[in-house]
């Protein structure tokens, strides 16, 4: 989408439009990361409605960048080119808060029985 036509977006409708992408995105998935991925980003969307000017930028930073990096490992058919995902920096979680580590451990368990059911 043009930065323009960005630009002219109230905050509330680009949160949608990259809520809606990053749905749209998830279709290339396999289904069972498909279900997970759609419910963490239902559940990390709700939990943000209220938060501060500042940790909207970065939610909406983020989360754009999430949307980037499924583009580029879908590719344009939707299709997996190999693996998904990505390893967090060890320096990124050092700076998250309690909440955000027992989520990302639970999101890893989580993903880990994906695998284990998908026979990795």
């Amino acid at each position: 989408m043009s930065r323009i036509l960005m630009s002219q977006l109230t905050h509330p409708q680009r949160v949608r439009l990259l809520y809606k992408t990053i749905l749209r995105l998830h279709r290339g998935l396999p289904a069972e990361l498909r279900a997970l991925g759609d419910n963490y980003v239902r559940d990390e969307f709700r939990r943000h409605l209220t938060c501060n000017p500042m940790e909207a930028q970065l939610f909406m930073t983020e989360w754009a960048r999430y949307a980037s990096t499924i583009t580029q490992q879908l590719g344009i058919r939707g299709k997996p080119k190999g693996d998904l995902g990505e390893e967090i920096d060890p320096k990124t979680v050092e700076m998250l808060k309690d909440d955000q580590v027992v989520q990302l451990y639970e999101l890893m368990l989580a993903a880990k029985g994906v695998e284990d059911v998908q026979g990795k």
